[in-house]
């Protein structure tokens, strides 16, 4: 098969209509907040595929499979050699039944006796019977059109398509026949040995061209369909017993050889076994024995084989289990055959995902490795916080407004004059508008020159609303509890989605992620996708509130909170810099936290706790922080914490 390979041009879409590069994003995003580089985020996609969009390549390999079965039920092995028996023992029973009627007893006698003769496997008979003298006129002539067709049959079993153009059979046919195979002997012996055949490959296809299948670009590929072809037919030798085998090689050499047809093949096919070694030759019948009760020519019966390897090969494909494996090694048209126009599409849709990315600026490459992009993780973000808002009962994003108006924000539509201390944010056309009306005001001042003169009081400011500023830390708990019940990916999640709210919607606030472990530290942004949960036990809330407390203390005007999220009670506090960790929490543990928690509520910072998968013990450390405190605890559901945390963050704004 020939494959065309374009330059992407920005505009061919290879995703279904309903899905865009960013449905993929998200469809990775919790590969990516797992831990995973995005070669393995994007290796689980292709092979789960996108559910009711996108058929994965397990779903392929799996139908592939399935087909591959039903054809192993479908055929037997023994109909080439039955069909041959069977038709030759018609012939037989004619010429039998008119040697009975012959008036001729003593010759009918010793032709019954030559017939009785015969030797039993099919390849002997045959040879047999082509110098006997036949009786009855019409068997002789079925005699003959049998052995026709068997070394039609023959012939197309061993060549494939390259013997298609045989015609008629007729002297003339085989001739040219044997030329074209000893000039392509030639051919493949001189390639070899390195030698340059491609002026002499385009000579053989002018002279040979009606004979060849497929019209082939290169010798190679010529070859390789032959190579397919022949190492079929070895396997179905390979998967008869010995007897079968052995009278099946025996008809095929022996027919090929009264072609003069037996040394050109054997020698091509010698040649294509040390050039194509991976096809199997003589390893049988891929898979499980076939079962099937229907029968076929033995030229059907090698194309049934070829037909099962190609499903084979498509598994292995499609599995993409051995070293190098690429998506381009699945042959699209071989899977179009097998399971339809759709399950190409999908294939295509999967072999584009890494290119749509890089096009949608999501993924690039970086010293041969794939990375997302500052823009694949806003972007990613923005998902997760569609994804929240789905569970989200909010309103307006960025309505909620405090009373008055400031100097920044978005524009009221109203204006004042400007005075000493505002920013110098001029409604020009109201400034303007001052100046040309006052001037009509001077009499004698009308005309003149029409230059304007503005004059201090001419001046406008135009109005913005002042937003309230929030800063926000987000405190992460990353010690080894929170993988191990399910809860670091939803956590991750939440922290991309408050990243991407308040960078969208509310650009004058501030968000610090403090993740925690045995030790508290800052995390960027663009470190929430690399960052992983912590093998370490310790789980030093008070550390994190130390971080926090220091955070919060750079924005004194605005408002403060702190979200925690995490899965247990204080278990690790710092002494000196060194943590100590202890199970049960110690006493000092405990107070330390607590007195840590105390100084950072102080400074007028609310304490809201998410507190997941929890036990009682943990609960009762909590409630009695927050309760102390003024803050507030919650016990969501994994798939409502990214909305709650939403929400609360959006309603501590708007009570501001």
């Amino acid at each position: 098969m020939r494959v065309r390979f374009g330059q992407w041009s920005g505009t061919q879409d290879p995703f279904p209509p309903d899905v865009t590069a960013d449905d993929v994003l998200s469809e990775i995003g919790d590969d990516l907040l797992a831990g995973r580089t995005p070669e393995e985020a994007l290796e689980r996609l292709m092979r789960r595929g996108m559910p009711g969009r996108v058929r994965g390549l397990d779903d392929l390999r799996r139908r592939v499979e399935e087909a591959r079965r039903r054809e192993l039920g479908r055929m037997g092995l023994e109909g080439p050699l039955r069909q041959v028996e069977e038709r030759l023992g018609e012939i037989l029973e004619r010429e039998r039944t008119a040697l009975h009627f012959d008036a001729d007893e003593h010759a009918a006698a010793a032709k019954l006796q030559q017939l009785d003769d015969l030797p039993p496997d099919i390849a002997a008979k045959l040879a047999a019977l082509e110098d006997y003298d036949w009786t009855d006129r019409q068997a002789g002539e079925d005699f003959r059109q049998l052995m026709e067709q068997v070394r039609r049959d023959v012939a197309e079993a061993t060549f494939g398509r390259l013997a298609s153009a045989l015609g008629s059979m007729s002297p003339e046919d085989l001739e040219r026949m044997r030329d074209m195979l000893a000039e392509l002997n030639g051919m493949v012996a001189r390639n070899a040995r390195g030698e340059d055949i491609s002026a002499d490959f385009v000579q053989f296809k002018q002279r040979y061209g009606d004979m060849l299948p497929g019209d082939p670009d290169s010798l190679e590929e010529l070859l390789e369909e032959l190579a397919r072809r022949m190492a079929a037919m070895s396997r179905l030798l390979g998967s008869l017993d010995a007897d079968q085998r052995a009278q099946l090689a025996q008809m095929s050499e022996q027919l090929l050889s009264d072609m003069d047809l037996g040394f050109q093949a054997e020698q091509l096919q010698r040649a294509l076994q040390g050039r194509f070694p991976e096809l199997g030759w003589g390893d049988g019948v891929p898979g499980a024995m076939p079962s099937g009760e229907q029968s076929g020519s033995l030229s059907d019966t090698v194309d049934w084989v070829e037909h099962l390897q190609e499903y084979s090969d498509l598994r292995e494909a499609l599995g993409q289990q051995y070293p190098g494996a690429r998506l381009e090694d699945v042959d699209e048209e071989a899977l179009r055959r097998t399971l339809g126009e759709d399950a190409a599409r999908d294939l295509r849709a999967l072999r584009d995902i890494e290119r749509a990315l890089e096009q949608a600026g999501a993924l690039r490459r970086n010293q041969g490795r794939l990375e997302l992009t500052p823009r694949g993780i806003r972007r990613l973000g923005e998902r997760s916080l569609a994804k929240i808002y789905e569970r989200a009962v909010t309103g307006q994003i960025g309505s909620h407004r405090a009373r008055g108006s400031g100097g920044d924000g978005e524009l009221t539509g109203a204006t004042r004059p400007l005075v000493f201390g505002d920013p110098f944010r001029l409604d020009v056309s109201r400034t303007l508008y001052n100046a040309i009306t006052r001037k009509a005001e001077v009499p004698g001042r009308s005309g003149g020159s029409g230059r304007l003169h503005l004059e201090p009081g001419d001046f406008e400011l135009a109005e913005a609303e002042r937003r309230v500023r929030s800063a926000t830390v987000l405190l992460l708990d990353m010690s080894f509890s929170m993988p191990l019940r399910g809860n670091w990916v939803p956590a991750k999640r939440v922290a991309l989605a408050l990243h991407s709210l308040i960078s969208s919607k509310f650009p004058e606030d501030r968000l610090y992620v403090v993740g925690f472990s045995d030790y508290a530290r800052r995390l960027q942004p663009r470190d929430l996708l690399k960052t992983g949960w912590e093998r370490v036990y310790g789980t030093n809330m008070q550390h994190a509130f130390m971080i926090a407390r220091r955070l919060l203390s750079a924005h004194s005007g605005a408002e403060r909170q702190v979200i925690m999220v995490t899965d247990g009670e204080p278990t690790a506090h710092l002494e000196g810099d060194t943590p100590w960790f202890n199970w049960p929490p110690e006493p000092r543990t405990l107070q330390l936290t607590m007195a840590e928690a105390a100084r950072l509520t102080r400074t007028g910072a609310t304490l809201n706790v998410f507190l997941l998968d929890h036990d009682p013990g943990a609960a009762r450390f909590i409630e009695q922080m927050v309760r102390a405190y003024g803050g507030r605890i919650f016990y969501p559901s994994l798939a409502d914490l990214g909305s709650l945390v939403v929400r609360d963050f959006l309603s501590n704004r708007r009570a501001a």
